[in-house]
């Protein structure tokens, strides 16, 4: 995923230019930009079709744009606990710098000889967990309120020590103007949207007017909500609960599967 710390050129990669990090001078792309990439990659590797493209989260995001972007290109997409379009983006990209700012060593962006700036990002990291309902997941394993404080720190601060802060601005400036709604009429492939029932980033309310516009644009979709409390989180540990559904929209595409 182009610009992101886990993928492929992101804001730590060596600018040419400079031989220095890009950092705050990384290019403005956009989830457009990700999934040309991604086309990219598969043209060159000799793949001409896919069967279906999922994702959740940002990877929703990815698979909505590949389906308007490249129609032919596959039979079927899966966005998970996601959404076809962005909204207030440019508000939560400005919070996200102001408390990136805070940090002792972000130097504007440049902070790869000043430690990384890894502190404001844990804290981050360690809300972004909480709001995706970790606390809910580690209950059963951490019933003592201390002890899972301290494994979703652990969990934070791992995370942080692998993640490069300027991602996350790049990423979150990536879906300034992200809607793929608008383009409906364009998409070939069959639908499964999936959303979770306790999911606070995208929750289940959205659901009706997404699978209305899809209707209404001639796609073939088809819902199912999660029913689990672990909110945003839930498509990976919860999978037992939507991967039933998962293979029967799939079976038809990939008669192996049955």
């Amino acid at each position: 995923m182009l610009g992101s710390s886990f993928g492929s050129t992101n804001g730590a990669s060596i600018n040419p230019d400079t031989a220095k990090p890009y950092g705050p001078d990384f290019p403005a792309i956009t989830v457009r930009d990700i999934v040309a990439a991604e086309k990219a990659l598969l043209d060159a590797l000799g793949v001409a079709h896919l069967v279906a493209i999922a994702g959740p989260s940002y990877g929703g995001y990815q698979a909505f744009q590949w389906a308007v972007a490249y129609p032919d290109f596959m039979d079927a997409i899966v966005p998970v606990v996601t959404a076809p379009k962005a909204q207030n983006v440019e508000k939560s990209l400005a919070e996200l710098q102001a408390r990136l700012a805070t940090d002792p060593e972000w130097n504007r962006g440049r902070y790869y000889d000043r430690g990384g700036a890894k502190t404001v990002l844990t804290e981050l990291r360690v809300e972004m967990l909480k709001r995706n309902g970790i606390e809910a997941a580690l209950a059963e394993r951490y019933p003592d309120t201390d002890s899972r404080e301290t494994a979703i720190r652990e969990q934070a601060v791992d995370w942080a020590r692998r993640w490069d802060a300027n991602s996350l601005v790049i990423l979150r400036r990536g879906t300034i103007g992200y809607d793929t709604a608008k383009d409906f009429p364009k998409i070939k492939a069959k639908v499964l949207y999936v959303l979770c029932r306790t999911d606070r980033l995208f929750p289940p309310a959205i659901a009706p007017r997404v699978m209305s516009d899809l209707a209404t644009a001639g796609v073939e979709v088809r819902y199912f909500e999660i029913d689990s409390d672990l909110g945003h989180s839930a498509s990976g540990p919860e999978h037992a609960k939507w991967s039933p559904v998962l293979r029967e929209f799939l079976v038809p595409l990939m008669p192996s599967l049955g």
